[in-house]
């Protein structure tokens, strides 16, 4: 019987959102234009914005709400092509093919990072980017923007696990012309659904806004009191009726369980970076086992652990799944779990199915843990022990059988 936590619970929600949770069922006021102005929702995007230092943020019913909408008001044509990479989450291209445009992938390398290579080559093609930190590992972002800024295309950060994370002294979602995190229940804040895009271009937002659900001049409730943006109003009456309604907005309930979280976010990053070095650098004294580096202008926000095996076959990557998890440490890897939605060839929903050879050689080796930013040293002890026990136990019987 293991002794480590539920390492699959999400961050349990602050005692200081109760209080707030049981005015608004108590009112029944959970809709965001209900209220004149100061709604949970519109306090919280302010609140996100300050956080993060830019100008506008608009909350809405998940980050892959956030990555749609974000491709709707840039204003893309239908069949515009748009690069991600090869290594991300299944909403990502669903998002690309709900905004009427084409997924393109590009390769990404053995430390999970989009392989700049393949990038520059498929960029003169596409129309739009959508960088995809996945996990909360950055790619060379320097060298991402140059080459996009050099062509005029415009870059989303799909930053649903990078809260927090800074590259170069910048904040993660902040670098590109819009940037879109995530509150599903296993990102570093927890809402159970829903997500926010910032930006600091007052047209963007504003088209993100209608988009976003806000019939008639409930726009003006997006705008603070004392708020005298004329670029930001004059954007929003140049778009009045003009755009769709697609109804992605966030209540008021979600915002009550947010906003109390906000104040956390620095403790539990430090808490989470504590974790995850702490245990990358044990597994990284198993031969069985590599934890890549991160980039170096790279501060991570880690809420998870990810990893290469080493010198397995797939019958011995599936043994030390099974040893770890009779260790009491749940390990997917993601290009052998059954549909895994981080496997690009299972999203048969792509018009165009790619060749990845070195994305696939990846994800055919790179596992994936939960650490949360509430587990101990010792937990972090615990988790370390079981996973090198477990490739010692595969190892072993390789010499055992010269294998």
């Amino acid at each position: 019987m293991s002794s480590l936590p539920n390492m699959h619970d999400a961050e349990p929600i602050p005692e200081a959102a109760r209080a707030e949770i049981d005015r608004l069922l108590a009112s029944g006021d959970l809709f965001r234009y209900t209220a004149p102005q100061d709604a949970p929702v519109a306090l919280l995007e302010r609140e996100f914005a300050a956080l993060l230092g830019v100008k506008y943020a608009l909350a809405v019913s998940s980050c892959s709400a956030a990555l749609f909408l974000s491709l709707k008001a840039l204003g893309l044509p239908r069949d515009a092509r748009v690069m991600i990479p090869g290594f991300t989450f299944a909403a990502v291209p669903s998002a690309v093919i709900h905004a009427d445009c084409v997924p393109v992938l590009c390769e990404v390398g053995m430390n999970y990072r989009i392989d700049m290579a393949d990038f520059e080559a498929k960029l003169d093609g596409v129309q739009a980017v959508i960088i995809s930190h996945m996990r909360g590992h950055t790619s060379d972002m320097d060298a991402i923007l140059a080459l996009c800024e050099a062509r005029g295309l415009p870059v989303v950060e799909d930053a649903a696990h990078s809260l927090g994370t800074v590259w170069g002294g910048r904040k993660i979602g902040t670098l590109g012309r819009v940037g879109c995190f995530s509150f599903q229940s296993y990102k570093l804040v927890n809402a159970g659904e829903g997500g926010i895009l910032v930006t600091d271009d007052a047209d963007l937002v504003a088209r993100a806004v209608i988009l976003s659900g806000a019939y008639e001049h409930n726009w003006r409730k997006h705008m603070a009191p004392g708020d005298n943006s004329a670029a930001l109003e004059e954007a929003f009456a140049r778009w009045q009726n003009r755009l769709p309604l697609y109804n992605m907005r966030l209540s008021n309930l979600s915002a009550a369980v947010i906003r109390p979280q906000l104040p956390l976010v620095a403790q539990r990053v430090m808490d989470g970076r504590r974790n995850h070095d702490h245990v990358a650098e044990a597994l990284s004294r198993s031969p069985g086992i590599d934890v890549p580096a991160k980039l170096p202008p790279e501060e991570r926000a880690p809420d998870s652990l990810q990893f290469n095996l080493v010198g397995m076959d797939a019958a011995e990557r599936h043994a030390f799944l099974a040893a770890a998890a009779a260790g009491g440490v749940k390990v997917q890897l993601f290009g052998l779990s059954t549909d895994n939605a981080r496997a690009y060839w299972n999203w048969e929903f792509l018009p165009e199915m790619p060749e990845l050879p070195a994305t696939r050689a990846m994800l055919e080796v790179a596992c994936d843990t939960r650490l949360p930013a509430r587990l101990t040293l010792a937990d972090c002890d615990a988790v370390a022990r079981v996973l090198v026990e477990a490739a010692e136990q595969v190892m072993g019987q390789q010499r055992a059988y010269g294998t």
